[in-house]
């Protein structure tokens, strides 16, 4: 007879092995993220394919780590990804040291890591170093088993990572049981955000057929089953493999009048163990895996020898598996049928038990197991400060929605412990401040209106303003208004609240758009901030809203010396934070509304030189790059704002500032024609925004807009851009102008293809909007009204393609950008004009010029898209697109030396080329300057097209005769 301990084939698996391998590893380039999440019922096979797929993807070289969430809600911060480390550490051998050494180091950064409701993005970023140090260039697979349990510092850490945002090749397989996420369960929405990521597959483990059901029943039993016991093996268990199993052992060891439900079949196999392994059983399931082997010898009180030897059958009768980190039921379902099998004396004894072993044990506590056993044993006195010190620990580890969890535990225990002294006004506030960093909003805003009940009295001034940056936060600005004036109307405002109020207050209304109160209130806190102590952030704040306020208000110059002003109390005062958000103010009012784009990159970068010396480069230090990858993008520097993207994704960021990032690449991308790449940042930021402002929303929306239009998609465009319309309430008319163009160019280009019909009433809603923006940007500084403008006349030249594209208006379109220095749009405006000009077939010679001189920037740029655009239209007018002297041009041509056969390469092209001439790969080139495979094959493509070559030998061999040369 076989061993009960014998492994039972993998039956009906093959092909989903097969696939999901592939997923990770065989369709994932170096530097990009995949992910497969396994999806089924219990005892379905999730985590025997976990493990079976893991074997075989070391065998393929990859380094895997593996991890289980803890099946209580109250689970630590990222534990998962801590017990795959230390099992890792664990099975490393000495000749391992180098490696031993990175993962110890990242167990300590854990253990010496201190909280603060800025530094979970720094965390991450972190912890994400630490593991490339790990994979020392393998690639690396996260397995995550029992997610549904997750805990939600470990969900963001999924999600950054799979936004793919650096060079670690990284892939998750997890498995979900599928009947836990019902109703509001977080892990849902997450699963749905990833979805949207190409490199996330969910697949849906389906029981086994009646083929594979009798083919594992003959495998467990040994032996063909007769068409009896077939039927009724796959009657009972409806294919699931844990039932299918067990049945069949019953079947092969002569076991029958077994009940035809689960519970009856777990009791069954319970009551057959001997009376040791029973209360080892019964043990497991109280208490929270894996139950390590000395706490169930604490708990059990049994003799070593006994002890092991009843957890031997317990093991052997399929009931318990026993690995290095402690002992799990082999299936939580038997969890779920002992559950009242006990009496309450019982469960309490047990639950107590585990309490005391965990307090009397030495080194440092596990504090949300301590709450979570003293709670169940009916202790709520001692529960309570297990349960603070495991929200304190929560939050040192910035695990903000486990801290909310602890910080409510702790409160309902209190209720519980009756004549217990607690400080319950501690305790709400504490719970209402992790609400809120953990975006419980909701939450928040309750257990402050108890804790001011708890209080009593009039509501303090601390109380208002509290109450108004959680009302802010939840979207209700209207109220967080009220409550900033109520709270400087307040007798006990002491004047620091006041000047915190008041610089709130005016960053609230400069968010709303509205620029002269906010320029009011911002000129009251620097007022009251003169005489408060320790005030540098306030007067920043203050600062950045009167300095956008003067400069929408005609005073840009007021605005410019306000900013400065602010930078320089920044650094006087050394608060790192204050230094970043003076730089990050005042490289936006250069780039934005004074539209003084080439000063702007270059306070922006080099306030991220400034801000990384600060340690926050992360953060702060990302967004100021993606300031600068933006005014680069918009003065045609494509080839250096690519340099900066490579430069601010090795700072790893997340978040708002991965946005921030995501977003300015993306234009890069949608301006090269890079699809592929433009569409996978959008995901990521949809995944990663989770319901955004209009600063960032309505960037994505014109994006996705122009991205479409280049596919032919202008059904598409046209619902982006009517989104944005209508989910946004900004007023900045500086990026609303922007998505109005692409409304209207959208309604053109659907005219122009005849593919789509145009949607009259969305042009006249666009037109709307345009002459809307016009009135409102008549009374804002000049140049905001230059930005709003050149937008505007590219709006007027769209309308006119609708019935007779207008020469005069698209040349009117070119004069604005031209006088920016804007070369993209101003390239695109010539295009529509030769355009206009060729359709009334009048001014031929002038058409040609300004295709010339529209392909001259777009083959610089590099700008795929719109040079096939322009090649388009030359090539029906019959129009040459070559730059030639009519007299003398063949001659120059010949007289030319070799060094000038690279000229009309950019410097990335050039950068490009010299690595092609090294023989590298697509891929090899992309991975050495952090830019995606594709875009790099863009790039050689107008390689080629420039040198007039048609393969990599032709390009190499001109780019090593002009190196000697």
């Amino acid at each position: 007879m076989a061993s009960d301990v014998d492994t039972a084939p993998l039956v009906g698996r093959a092909e989903l092995v097969q696939t999901v391998r592939s997923a990770l590893l065989g369709d994932v380039a170096q530097g990009q993220t995949a992910a497969v999440f396994l999806t089924g019922e219990s005892g379905v096979g999730k985590t025997r394919l976990l493990g079976e797929i893991g074997a075989r993807l070391r065998d393929q070289g990859a380094l895997v780590l593996t991890g289980s969430c803890l099946d209580i809600g109250d689970a630590s911060p990222l534990h998962p990804l801590l017990q795959a480390l230390r099992r890792f550490d664990a099975d490393l051998s000495a000749a391992q040291a180098r490696t031993s050494s990175a993962v110890r180091g990242l167990l300590q950064m854990f253990a010496d890591e201190t909280g603060s409701p800025d530094g979970a993005g720094a965390l991450l970023e972190r912890v994400s170093r630490g593991l490339h140090l790990i994979a020392e260039g393998r690639p690396l697979v996260l397995i995550l088993d029992d997610l549904q349990w997750v805990d939600r510092s470990t969900r963001q850490l999924l999600l950054y990572l799979l936004a793919g945002l650096g060079d670690l090749q990284l892939s998750v397989l997890a498995a979900v049981r599928a009947e836990s996420l019902q109703g509001a369960h977080p892990l849902r929405r997450v699963l749905t955000e990833l979805r949207r990521l190409r490199t996330v597959r969910v697949l849906d483990l389906s029981p086994l057929d009646r083929a594979g059901t009798e083919q594992l029943a003959a495998a467990v039993v040994g032996r063909a089953l007769s068409p009896d016991a077939a039927e009724q093996v796959w009657q009972r268990s409806g294919g699931n493999p844990f039932v299918i199993e067990e049945l069949a052992r019953d079947l092969r060891d002569g076991r029958d009048g077994l009940s035809e439900t689960l519970r009856e079949i777990f009791l069954d196999r319970v009551d057959a163990l001997p009376q040791h392994a029973h209360a080892v059983v019964h043990a497991v399931a109280a208490g929270v895996e894996p139950v390590q082997h000395w706490l169930l010898a604490e708990v059990l009180r049994l003799p070593e020898d006994e002890l092991i030897d009843a957890a031997r059958a317990a093991v052997a009768h399929r009931l318990l598996v026993g690995a290095d980190d402690g002992y799990r039921l082999r299936h939580r379902l038997v969890a779920e049928v002992l559950a009242h099998e006990l009496l309450p004396a019982e469960r309490s004894g047990l639950h107590r038990r585990y309490a005391e072993a965990l307090t009397a044990a030495p080194g440092e506590l596990h504090q949300a197991r301590l709450a979570h056993h003293w709670r169940l044993a009916g202790e709520p006195a001692r529960a309570l400060p297990a349960a603070v010190a495991a929200a304190q620990e929560a939050e040192r580890l910035h695990g903000y929605a486990e801290a909310h969890r602890h910080w409510t535990a702790a409160l309902h225990l209190a209720g519980d412990s009756g004549s217990l002294e607690v400080d319950r006004i501690e305790l709400l506030g504490n719970a209402a401040e992790a609400a809120h960093h953990c975006g419980e909003h909701a939450r928040a805003l309750a257990l402050l209106e108890e804790l001011a009940a708890v209080r009593g009295g009039a509501p303090t001034c601390a109380l208002h303003i509290r109450r108004a940056r959680y009302l802010a936060a939840a979207g209700r600005s209207a109220l967080a208004e009220e409550e900033y004036e109520r709270a400087l109307e307040t007798a006990d405002c002491s004047p620091g609240d006041r000047a915190a109020a008041a610089a709130r207050l005016a960053e609230l209304l400069l968010h709303l758009g509205r620029y002269a109160d906010a320029g009011e209130r911002a000129r009251e806190a620097l007022a009251l901030a003169e005489n408060v102590e320790g005030s540098a952030t306030e007067v920043v704040l203050a600062s950045s809203a009167l300095g956008f306020s003067d400069a929408f208000l005609e005073d840009p110059d007021a605005g410019l010396a306000v900013m400065r002003d602010a930078l320089d109390t920044a650094e006087r005062a050394g608060q790192p934070e204050d230094v970043a958000c003076a730089y990050l103010h005042l490289a936006e009012l250069l780039t934005g509304p004074l539209n003084i784009l080439e000063e702007g990159v270059v306070v922006a970068r080099r306030g991220a030189e400034r801000v990384a010396e600060l340690g926050l480069g992360r953060t702060w230090g990302t967004r100021l790059l993606a300031i600068a990858i933006n005014g680069l993008f918009r003065v045609g520097q494509w080839a250096e704002a690519e340099k900066v993207v490579a430069a601010a994704l090795r700072h790893r960021p997340s978040g708002a500032d991965a946005v921030e990032l995501l977003l300015a690449r993306c234009r890069l991308s949608v301006g090269y024609g890079d699809i592929e790449a433009a569409g996978r940042d959008l995901d990521a930021v949809a995944t990663l925004l989770a319901g955004g402002g209009a600063r960032h929303v309505i960037p994505l929306l014109t994006l996705r807009s122009g991205l479409a239009m280049w596919e032919g998609r202008h059904d598409v465009a046209r619902l982006a851009v009517q989104r944005g319309l209508t989910e946004s309430r900004s007023d900045d008319v500086m990026i609303l102008s922007a998505l109005v163009w692409h409304g209207l160019r959208a309604e053109a280009e659907a005219h122009a293809s005849r593919t789509v019909a145009v949607d009259p009433t969305a042009v006249r809603r666009l037109r709307d909007v345009a002459d809307r923006m016009a009135r409102k940007s008549a009374g804002a500084a000049r140049p905001v009204r230059s930005v709003v403008e050149g937008f505007l006349a590219l709006c007027a030249a769209e309308v006119s393609r609708l019935d007779g594209s207008d020469p005069e208006l698209w040349a009117a379109s070119v004069a604005e950008w031209d006088r920016r220095n804007h070369p993209y749009p101003a390239a695109y405006s010539r295009l529509r004009q030769a355009e206009a000009l060729l359709a009334r077939r009048s001014r031929v010679a002038t058409a040609g010029k300004l295709l010339r001189e529209a392909y001259r920037v777009a083959q610089g740029l590099g700008a795929v898209p719109l040079t096939s655009e322009i090649r388009e239209l030359a090539g029906r007018a019959r129009v040459s697109l070559e730059e030639r002297d009519a007299d003398g041009a063949r001659a120059a041509a010949s007289a030319e030396s070799v060094d000038d056969e690279l000229a009309a390469l950019t410097a990335r092209e050039r950068e490009v080329l010299a690595l092609v001439a090294e023989g590298l790969t697509n891929r090899e080139i992309g991975q050495r300057l952090f830019i995606s495979e594709r875009t790099i094959g863009v790039h050689v493509s107008h390689i080629f097209d420039k040198l007039q070559v048609r393969t990599r030998v032709q390009a190499s061999a001109i780019m090593l005769r002009n190196s000697r040369g």
